[in-house]
C-alpha cells in the first residue's frame, strides 16, 4: 500500500497496479469514457498499451474504496524509436532519460476530491529520479481539468503541434533536475488562436497559466530566466 486517506464519507487507499488488473482497469477505464460528454477528452489505452505499462515499461497506480477500483494513473517509459517521441519537442538530449505522464482516469462518482491531483504526487513519488531528465505529457486544447492537472505540477507548455495523426496537442513537460523561473513580459493569448501560441512558443515563451475572462480561455506565456553563472574569485596568498 502506498497511501491511506479520506474521500467524503469513503476511506481509499492507493497501491501499484499489476496485470492481474487489466479487466478491473479496462472497465474503469470504459465507465468513464462513456460518462464524458466530449469523447475526445479522453484517449483510452488499448489492451496492449496498458500491458505495456504493466508490464514493466512504466508505473500505474490505483485508487481503491469500497473494495472496488476507483481511480487509475500511469506513467510510461516511451519507447527511445518513437517517431513522434515528445523528448524530440523539448529539446531532450538524451530521449532514453524522458519519461511521459500517461492517462489518469477517475471513477465519475468520485471527482470533485482532488483524487486526480493526489495520485500525481503519489506516482511521481514513485519514480527513481536518477534515472531521467524530464517528464512529458500531451493534452488537447480546451482540456481545461487535464491543463490545471499539469501547470500544477508546473508541467508546462512548450510547444503546440499536430501529433498522432493530426490531433491538435499541447507539448507540456518538467524538467526534473532543474529549476523553472520565469521573468516579467508576459504575453496573454486566446487558447483557440493556435498561430500566436505558436509563434510565442517559436519566440521561446513558455505556456505557465491558464485563465478564463468572459466566454472565453486564455493561456500565460512567459520566458525562461537565464541561469546565473557562479563568478569564483580566485584567492592569492
Amino acid at each position: 500500500m502506498l497511501y491511506k486517506g479520506q474521500l467524503g464519507k469513503h476511506e481509499f487507499y492507493v497501491e501499484r497496479l499489476a496485470a492481474e488488473q487489466l479487466a478491473e482497469i479496462e472497465m474503469l477505464q470504459q465507465m468513464v469514457c462513456d460518462a464524458l460528454e466530449d469523447k475526445t477528452i479522453l484517449q483510452p489505452l488499448s489492451k496492449e498499451e496498458l500491458l505495456y505499462i504493466l508490464n514493466g515499461n512504466g508505473i500505474m497506480i490505483g485508487a481503491f474504496a469500497d473494495s472496488q477500483l476507483i481511480a487509475v494513473r500511469a506513467l510510461l517509459e516511451p519507447d527511445v524509436e518513437e517517431k513522434e517521441h515528445l523528448g524530440l519537442d523539448v529539446g531532450a538530449k538524451n530521449l532514453a532519460r524522458v519519461l511521459y505522464q500517461e492517462i489518469s482516469f477517475i471513477h465519475p462518482n468520485f471527482r470533485g476530491y482532488g483524487l486526480q491531483q493526489t495520485l500525481a504526487i503519489i506516482v511521481m513519488t514513485q519514480v527513481d529520479m536518477a534515472k531521467y531528465d524530464w517528464v512529458c505529457a500531451t493534452v488537447k486544447p480546451y482540456n481545461i481539468a487535464s491543463l490545471k492537472d499539469k501547470l500544477v505540477q508546473k508541467i508546462y507548455i512548450r510547444a503546440l503541434k499536430y501529433k498522432y495523426g493530426g490531433k491538435l496537442r499541447y507539448v507540456m513537460a518538467k524538467p526534473l533536475h532543474k529549476e523553472q523561473s520565469f521573468t516579467g513580459g508576459e504575453l496573454v493569448i486566446a487558447m483557440g488562436d493556435v498561430e500566436a501560441q505558436q509563434q510565442a512558443l517559436r519566440d521561446g515563451y513558455i505556456g505557465i497559466a491558464i485563465e478564463k475572462s468572459g466566454e472565453e480561455w486564455f493561456v500565460q506565456f512567459s520566458r525562461l530566466k537565464e541561469p546565473v553563472r557562479s563568478q569564483r574569485r580566485e584567492i592569492r596568498s
